[in-house]
């Protein structure tokens, strides 16, 4: 606790002197909200997620994507819970958070192991992540085929992070981005976290096969698909990644997977996690 009053502290610390009592309302809420995130990125149950904070931005991206305290967000393909264990806390009890999976009743059986099942085993899943903690958002989990029909046109927000690539590859992106349009509200918006591709890489590597994507053919698809562009942001970007792994974007840390020399192994930890554009859609009508 003490490390999170710390981390507030700073924080209002840092806040213009601009932002006084005759502010308007929106700037003291972005000054509220922030703090109310800086906490929750600050609490001592994070840490050990708090090392890839330099490589994911999770202040920058939840602002850039305009998510805030009391509002229905989905976190689509929440993997291992990485934004999950920040959105829980930070949506707060007048807020909704919402796991979903695709819909693979027709996949492969490698999808359906990674990926069914998310209504039956999301609770037991993400129940021991906040042990102990209070003032938590309700929380809950679905494939695309079983969302209630009551969350239809009721949510804020939706996030996809870095998944953009695995819609593509299994084929599953224009059933999926149609199930997200109906999932948001009229005014709701999709944020978007891809691996950059080059502009010019060939089609062979931005296939979805080995996780990089070319923004352009991102935008185009998700465009195509009932959303229009609202933003870029460079938040995520990393010059450091050629983005020319021979295994893709997994030869990076945090998986640094099939890499067993160290020489190799220590140039990619030096490169660190992958470069990745950050975009903003809205639904369209």
């Amino acid at each position: 606790m003490r490390r999170s009053l710390f981390a507030l502290s700073a924080l209002a610390l840092s806040v213009p002197l601009t932002v006084g009592l005759h502010a308007p309302l929106e700037a003291k809420d972005k000054v509220t909200d922030a703090q109310a995130l800086a906490v929750v990125l600050a609490n001592p149950a994070r840490d050990a997620d708090r090392a890839r904070d330099q490589y994911r931005h999770p202040a920058e991206t939840l602002a850039f994507f305009k998510i805030r305290p009391g509002m229905t967000v989905v976190d689509y393909m929440p993997s291992s819970g990485w934004f999950a264990r920040v959105l829980v806390p930070y949506l707060g009890e007048k807020g909704r958070y919402i796991g979903l999976n695709p819909d693979v009743r027709t996949a492969n059986d490698g999808l359906k192991k990674n990926f069914a099942g998310l209504k039956d085993g999301w609770a037991a899943k993400s129940a021991p992540w906040f042990t102990g903690m209070s003032g938590l958002a309700p929380t809950e989990g679905y494939n695309s085929d079983d969302v209630p029909g009551d969350l239809k046109g009721k949510v804020d927000r939706v996030m996809i992070m870095r998944e953009m690539h695995n819609l593509w590859r299994f084929d599953l992106l224009r059933r999926e981005l149609g199930a997200i349009h109906g999932l948001l509200k009229d005014d709701g918006l999709l944020g978007i976290e891809q691996h950059r591709a080059r502009p010019k890489a060939p089609f062979s590597y931005t296939d979805g096969s080995k996780g990089y994507m070319r923004p352009q053919d991102v935008i185009a698809l998700v465009e195509a698909n009932g959303f229009e562009l609202v933003a870029k942001s460079e938040i995520n970007a990393n010059k450091k990644d050629p983005a020319n792994h021979v295994r893709g974007v997994w030869m990076l840390p945090p998986n640094l997977s099939g890499v067993a020399d160290p020489a190799e192994k220590a140039k990619l930890i030096e490169i660190g996690e992958s470069d990745r554009i950050t975009l903003l859609f809205r639904k369209r009508k």
